[in-house]
């Protein structure tokens, strides 16, 4: 059950699925990311990518940006997911929290291909952060 994806841009991806007791044919080895944590993961990088490009563009001066995503899937196939809360950690010198605020809904709201897709089964929540540095 392990794949190996070459992306568009010519990068490798390794995939594994879950094992399973009952069945090990039927199961992975647990030597690589699941499929769908790929989708959150990207989710979150592509996310994490606009607010630090809107608050850089707002002349921020962001110097980490980190985000966590927890979610909730459906019981039955396709198991979508049904939740997912993004928390962003945002460092920087003199960053208004309304900066912050108003990055997370732009890339939410207009940006972020992957969150806006996921948006069509799950509901979407965001927190965050802000850190002096």
């Amino acid at each position: 059950m392990g794949f190996v994806a070459e992306t568009g841009s010519g990068h490798v991806l390794m995939m594994d699925g879950a094992p399973d007791a009952a069945k090990p044919e039927n199961g992975g080895q647990n030597l690589a990311a699941r499929p769908m944590e790929t989708v959150l993961a990207g989710t979150g990088g592509c996310t994490a990518y606009d607010v630090v490009l809107i608050l850089k563009r707002g002349r921020h001066r962001v110097e980490r940006c980190s985000v966590k995503l927890t979610s909730e899937r459906a019981e039955k196939d396709p198991k979508v997911f049904t939740k997912i809360h993004m928390h962003f950690t945002v460092a920087g010198k003199g960053i208004p929290a309304s900066a912050v605020e108003r990055a997370i809904a732009l890339s939410h709201e207009t940006y972020c291909s992957a969150s806006i897709m996921l948006a069509k089964t799950a509901e979407i929540t965001t927190s965050f952060d802000l850190i002096e540095t």
